[in-house]
């Protein structure tokens, strides 16, 4: 099914985020990129602030298609575990810095993105830590409320600037070197070994 045309400029915008951060355009050079008529703009949003979080919203739902997919296909659960870090690395690689610092400037947006965090992120997480310890997979002496807890808040970490300053840090490579050593260490014998091709390629 092709896209609507909301469904195409919301990415476009969202791509435009990612590159150049949200306040690099106003309303109006936003309206010129995306190539719409201020009045066509003001028909799907009712301002730049909407358009923010009409994008966070549209992001999000792409993300859950793509793991509800993952999902499908893969049941290990540490492999699911490291083919979401793969995922996160790939989309941190695509967003500019200033983006981070931006969509906090954003009340509704923000707000949006942490309940994504808290009511998604962090039940999901939870789900694949308990499958990975029943799978024999994932070390059965850990918290796993505390595990998923840690994991969560290590995504503060990764956004605090005053500890990885952009300027001096790639933010894809911050994810992958607090992660990958982490979830290593949360696994089995048996979790390392089904988990080799994930780890030798990150």
């Amino acid at each position: 099914m092709a896209p609507t045309l909301r469904e195409t400029l919301l990415d476009e915008a969202y791509q435009l985020f990612l590159r150049e951060g949200i306040e690099a355009n106003s309303e109006e050079q936003i309206a010129g990129i995306l190539d719409v008529s201020p009045a066509t703009f003001r028909e799907m949003f009712r301002d730049k602030a909407d358009l923010v979080l009409q994008t966070i919203q549209f992001e999000i739902d792409r993300q859950k298609r793509e793991h509800a997919a993952l999902f499908a296909a893969e049941p290990n659960a540490i492999k699911r575990l490291l083919s979401l870090l793969e995922i996160g690395i790939r989309d941190l690689r695509k967003v500019s810095p200033q983006y981070i610092t931006d969509v906090q400037l954003y009340p509704a947006a923000w707000d949006l993105s942490l309940q994504h965090l808290a009511e998604y992120s962090g039940p999901m997480m939870h789900q694949i830590l308990n499958d990975g310890v029943l799978q024999k997979m994932i070390r059965g002496d850990i918290n796993i409320g505390l595990v998923t807890k840690i994991i969560l808040e290590m995504v503060n970490l990764l956004l605090n600037e005053q500890v990885f300053p952009p300027s001096r840090y790639s933010i894809a490579e911050v994810y992958r070197s607090i992660y990958l050593y982490y979830i290593r260490g949360l696994c089995t014998d048996e979790g390392i070994q089904a988990a080799s091709a994930h780890f030798a390629r990150m």
